[in-house]
Parts: structure tokens; sequence; C-alpha cells
């Protein structure tokens, strides 16, 4: 089974059914496995090979889906690409892979066009309605002018495509996931429930990143309808749900906070909305019931997973959200082992330790990735007898639950205690007036590192620092509130896949340091 497998499961059993709309523009199942098969046969005669890499710098776009599928369909490898890195973190990427190809729309070209004249070797496609270029090949012309080709059928253990990772942490890998690895994540997302068989999915999130990857191979899969916008911005997203009567969609916390903060939003008819997937980073309590208030016939469903794991690791049902399982506090876990999926605790020495312990979460099953492209030495480091070190730290509850209370690399040693960031993060977001905040360790002479909040507050709000710090001593130990209190009103700095820049953070304060530089 390949990710092709729902285009030509949807060809067979509802050929004229709607597969994605875009504005005005729509494309049934039927006219899209046209357009795939002939945009594969457009690849193969422009040279590219069955397991060469196609590198894609788009916004949201349907041909960015069409890209995704045409690619699998030439047995190729696509490498989507983010669009908020600079061109020389891109370059990076598409020297690492190897891209045979590189395909762009008008808000890229300009960066496009330097990439293809640093990259020897490297073909320029422009895939947008603006001005034709001399001497760029045109989407919509090698389209045309092909000859549409069977699907050529790529194994479940070939790789369908290389992921670079966000790079918080660090220099970026590329993370190469195979067909099998895809289809097996899309599989166990259906039985568990977490894509309605009619469903109308938004991509809201960015298309490059495996998590609306994810979301798009499900709903793929299931038949269901793609509704497809540029780029979040709140009244974009109500303007979706209303016009398309979407049913789920998947936005990381950031984007549920900006959406259900945001004044326009009440204009709008969401009654349609049925389900939220949100992941990638921790959710605060406050705004989880906010979200909740305000959207009260949603399902809110947690996805904790990684891009090496396809991306999914566990889920955290909404029934576990509200009522007896918040009793129980399962609400601040992320909730227990998906389907065909094992979790463990392990220690320093990859043994696991007993339920309760803090240590770091490993994942086992056939989402684990292949490995990290051209990268031996990383993988064999991060995948040790078939267990994925996700390099988060939490523990395991008697009844499976895991709790994920920091990133490893984002633990605060202050005084010789261990400090986790999210447990402090959401006691400071349920300040009066703060509308993000992120927590890191500092330099301290004597206590090593000190906890520091950075705090973006609300138009208009009072803040008072020193109350924020008195809040905190009032509901967790002293030794984790914080000392000290960066009040901002710009957002923080965010990675493309909406996670929040803690290394850029830290970094003005350890960069003359022996640590945390990275």
């Amino acid at each position: 089974m390949n990710v092709t497998h729902g285009l030509r499961r949807a060809l067979r059993l509802n050929p004229q059914g709607i597969a994605i709309l875009e504005g005005e523009r729509q494309l049934t199942w039927s006219e899209l496995g046209e357009r795939v098969s002939r945009l594969a046969g457009a690849l193969r005669q422009h040279g590219v090979a069955k397991g060469e890499r196609v590198a894609v710098l788009m916004l949201n776009s349907t041909r960015y889906l069409e890209l995704y599928l045409a690619v699998a369909w030439a047995a190729a490898i696509i490498v989507p690409l983010n669009v908020r890195w600079s061109v020389a973190e891109n370059r990076d990427a598409l020297e690492d892979c190897g891209a045979r190809l590189l395909i762009v729309d008008d808000a890229f070209m300009e960066a496009g066009r330097s990439l293809a004249a640093a990259i020897p070797g490297l073909d320029l496609v422009h895939a947008d309605e603006g001005e034709p270029l001399a001497g760029v090949a045109r989407y919509e012309s090698l389209l045309a002018a092909a000859t549409a080709i069977p699907d050529a059928m790529a194994g479940r253990d070939h790789p369908a495509g290389i992921f670079y990772t966000g790079g918080t942490t660090g220099r970026s890998k590329g993370v190469t996931l195979s067909h099998g690895n895809l289809t097996f994540t899309a599989l166990q997302s259906l039985a568990e429930g977490l894509f309605p068989p009619d469903g109308i999915y938004l991509h809201a999130p960015p298309m490059f990143h495996i998590a609306n990857g994810w979301c798009m191979y499900c709903t793929l899969l299931n038949g269901g309808t793609s509704v497809v916008i540029k780029g979040f911005a709140p009244e974009t997203v109500a303007q979706a749900i209303e016009r398309f009567r979407i049913t789920n969609t998947l936005l990381v916390p950031t984007m549920i906070q900006m959406f259900v903060d945001h004044p326009g939003i009440d204009r709008y008819d969401l009654s349609s909305l049925r389900q939220i997937l949100y992941g990638a980073s921790p959710i605060s309590e406050a705004l989880l019931d906010r979200a909740m208030a305000r959207l009260p016939g949603v399902r809110f469903i947690q996805a904790y997973g990684m891009t090496e794991l396809s991306p999914l690791a566990t889920v955290l049902a909404t029934e576990e959200q509200i009522g007896a399982g918040r009793a129980k506090g399962r609400h601040r876990s992320g909730g227990r082992a998906a389907l065909g999926v094992e979790v463990r605790i392990i220690d320093a020495n990859d043994q696991p330790v007993p339920p309760g312990t803090i240590g770091e979460i490993a994942v086992r099953g056939d989402n684990v990735m292949l490995g990290y492209w051209n990268r031996p030495d990383e993988t064999a480091r991060a995948i040790i007898d078939g267990w994925m070190h996700t390099g988060d730290g939490g523990y395991m509850d008697a009844d499976g639950f895991v709790y994920i209370v920091d990133r490893i690399k984002d633990m605060i040693i202050t005084g010789g205690e261990n400090v986790y960031s999210t447990e402090v993060e959401n006691v400071v977001a349920q300040y009066p007036g703060v509308l993000q905040c992120a927590v890191i360790g500092i330099p301290h002479p004597q206590w090593g590192e000190a906890v520091h909040a950075v705090v973006v507050v609300k138009e208009g709000a009072s803040f008072d620092p020193a109350d924020l710090i008195g809040f905190c001593k009032e509901r967790i130990g002293g030794y984790k509130c914080p000392r000290s209190v960066d009040v901002r009103t710009e957002p923080l700095p965010m990675s493309g896949a909406g996670k929040i820049l803690k290394r850029e953070l830290r970094r003005p304060f350890w960069e003359n340091q022996d640590r945390r530089v990275a």
C-alpha cells in the first residue's frame, strides 16, 4: 500500500465527488486523477527519475496537494521546504537532499531563482498565475504538454518524502518517511476515529509541515474533501468554515489562541465545525478552557508526536479532557499510545522506568521513520532496537496516559532542581492579560540557571510582573517560579510549525556561555 492508494480508491468509488476546493476553483476526483497522472508524466519528461527528489517552496494551494500525489505517482520523493526559512537555510536543505527540481509559486519566485542559480543541476518550475519568466518552466505548460502515466506503485519501504525538522533545537535534519510510514499513520488515524468519513478538512496550517501532510493523507484515504487556504489568519479560517461548511481541521495551540480570542469570528456561522485536532506544542489549560467555551459544539482532540513518527504517537480524546477524565487530571496528558504503536519511558541507559517516573519518551511502531537523510550516525543514535528516542521528557501513569513535561533540552536545572518549563507556562498562561508565554532558563551565578518568563500581553491589559511572580508562588513551588519577567507586545518567534523558538529567546543570555547556545 502506498500514499496514492486513497486517490486510486476515490477514482473507483466516487469519481465525480469533490476532491479539492480553493476559492472559486474545485476539482472532482476524476479531474484530480487526470492532473496527477499527467503531472507525474511531466516530471518524468523533465528528467525526474524514480527516487529523485522534487522540492516545493510554496504557500498552500491545490497545486501543492497535486504535487504530493504526483511525485508519489512517479515514485520520486517530495521535499517540502519551510516557507519561513531564509534562502540560506533552504539552500542547505536542497544541497543536503540533492534535489533535482524546485517548484515555487509567485511568493517565492525570487528565492527560487537565487537557489537555482546557486545550486548546479537544480531546475526551477513556476507553479502560479503570475507573469512568465524567461528560462523558467511553467507548471501548467508542463502539465498540458505531458502524457499521463500509470501509477509507478512505489513499495511500502520506498521513501515518499523528506521533511526537514523545524530546527527548534539545532541544525535541521531531513526526516525520511516511507510510503509505509505514511499509510500506516493514515490507517491508524482512521481507526482511531480522528477523521470523519464525510469530512471536509480545512488546510489551515502550512502544507510543507508533516502535521498537515498527515491530515491530507488521512483525508485522501478517507475520500473526504480538502479545502485549501493560502495561510492561517483567524477571519480567513472563519470565512472558510462558513462558506465551505468545514467539519474538521488541525490547529496548533498558537493558532487556536489567535482564533478563539479574535473578536471578529462571532460574525461567522461556525456550526458545521465538529472537530479540531491540536498538537505540535503544549496547550495551556486556560487556553483549552477558553477554546471549549467559545466553540462549545467542537471536539478538541490532542495528538502528540513528531516528524520522525510520521507524525502520530499518542491520542487524547475529548472525553478525557472533560468530566471524569479532567477530574483525574488526564486533560494534562498527551493521551495514550495510538493503535499499532508502543510507547515507553526510559532512563539514560535505555531501561524502562516505573509508572510516574520522569524519563525520555520512546516510541516503536511502523510509524518510525526510515532515518535521517544521509546521516546514519544520527539515525543510529535516535533509533535503538526499533525505538525512536523522541528527546521529550515525560512520564506514564498506571493507566498508560503519557504526560509530556518538556523537551529534554528545555528542562531548567536551578540549584540542583529540575524545572519543566511547560508546568510553569501552564500557570503563567492563567494570569490575566497573558496572550503568549514561554519559560526558559537563563544564567545565574549561584543557582546555575534561573527561571525566566517571556510574556506577550493582550492589547490594553495592565500587567505587573511582580504580581505575576506572586501569582505563580501561590500555585507552584517557589523554586519553579520565574525570577524575572520580560514583558513584550510583539509575538514570540515561531517556527514554521507554530512552535515557539525558545533557542532564539535563550540566545542573548547564553551566547557567551558554555551551554544552551544550540
